[in-house]
């Protein structure tokens, strides 16, 4: 774990944060707009952790995110920013410590300028690529397989994983176990030390697997079915396949945020399939979100530094698009043509 002042390189003392933690403050918590799994976990994890320390907390999240998240414990006090935009920028008015999770580029928050304008000490916990410097301290290492992973080790760094409890273990084994898809990618060895000590604190380990994939409406569940029927491609001579959704696909079944979560994975199912693409039109963001997954040696990450305006990690990453839908899958098709020896090599 890297943790680094904003000058690039620069060690910083630990004791600083303890020192900063060591008196009650008023600390607020965000991460990324339409907050996922990890965001979630992090989020609440580590709002548990400082609970116990005796802070006063806030998790503000910038928009709504998956109801099937909503079981993670406390998740009733969280404040979406959407809908509650007066007290979510009061709270940060109020806050000493604002720690700023699963995201390090501030225009993936829909607060970002607020959080940028704000005094309070900032601390930037995430395993992205390429952070900004807006932050006073950042833990942030790009090989952890997520930002709960990260949460852990600051706990632990902090020589206070006494603290540990029900509450804590759950929020971040439930970042983990999202972020690296079941426990499939990004994985190291210190990802599974961290969640065998999760796991130590009596979870309830089929309800948070039932909750995070198995919890379905009707409505989505029939979405994934037409998506499977209807809008995937698979490319047999290219060892690859795409699912691609239009804005009438969504508005058609009522889609609501986290609907179309863990899609692309289907795409990675097929036999022989080593790279997968989902598509996602934003009819009034005039964009196409790009979700790319790998299996093996191909970097999605190069790919989509490369073409569409992405980055992430070596097997699972994301991008955009500005073309329409059908010119992007176009774009795409054109390239799978390119990559062709790579990917059947």
């Amino acid at each position: 774990m890297n943790i680094h002042t904003p000058d690039i390189g620069a060690k910083l003392n630990l004791e600083q944060i303890k020192a900063l933690l060591e008196a009650p403050k008023n600390i607020w918590i965000t991460t990324h707009d339409r907050p996922d799994g990890d965001a979630m976990g992090s989020s609440l994890g580590l709002f548990h952790f400082l609970r116990q320390k005796g802070h006063h907390v806030k998790v503000v999240v910038p928009t709504e995110y998956p109801n099937f998240l909503s079981f993670l414990p406390s998740n009733d006090e969280v404040i979406t920013y959407e809908n509650q935009k007066t007290l979510g920028l009061q709270l940060l008015d109020d806050a000493d410590i604002v720690f700023v999770l699963d995201f390090s580029a501030l225009h993936r928050n829909e607060m970002g300028e607020q959080i940028a304008d704000s005094t309070a000490t900032k601390i930037m916990i995430d395993h992205h690529l390429a952070p900004e410097d807006f932050s006073h301290y950042q833990v942030w290492d790009t090989k952890a397989s997520s930002t709960a992973e990260l949460i852990y080790e600051f706990i632990e760094a902090l020589g206070e994983t006494n603290l540990l409890n029900y509450e804590i273990a759950t929020c971040l084994y439930t970042g983990i176990c999202a972020d690296t898809g079941r426990f499939k990618y990004n994985l190291t060895s210190r990802t599974h030390r961290i969640t065998a000590e999760l796991v130590a604190q009596n979870l309830n380990l089929d309800q948070i697997h039932r909750n995070l994939f198995e919890n379905f409406s009707e409505n989505r569940l029939r979405f994934i079915g037409y998506c499977l029927n209807r809008r995937l491609r698979v490319y047999e001579h290219h060892n690859a396949a795409m699912i691609y959704i239009s804005s009438a696909d969504t508005e058609q079944y009522r889609c609501r945020t986290g609907d179309t979560e863990g899609l692309v994975n289907y795409a990675l199912g097929v036999v022989n399939v080593r790279f997968a693409i989902l598509l996602k039109e934003h009819r009034n963001q005039k964009i196409i979100k790009i979700s790319f997954r790998s299996i093996g040696d191909f970097s999605v990450k190069d790919f989509a530094e490369k073409h569409f305006e992405g980055g992430g990690h070596k097997n699972a990453s994301g991008g955009r698009s500005k073309l329409s839908l059908r010119d992007t899958i176009e774009k795409i098709e054109r390239l799978l043509d390119e990559y062709q020896d790579v990917l059947t090599a």
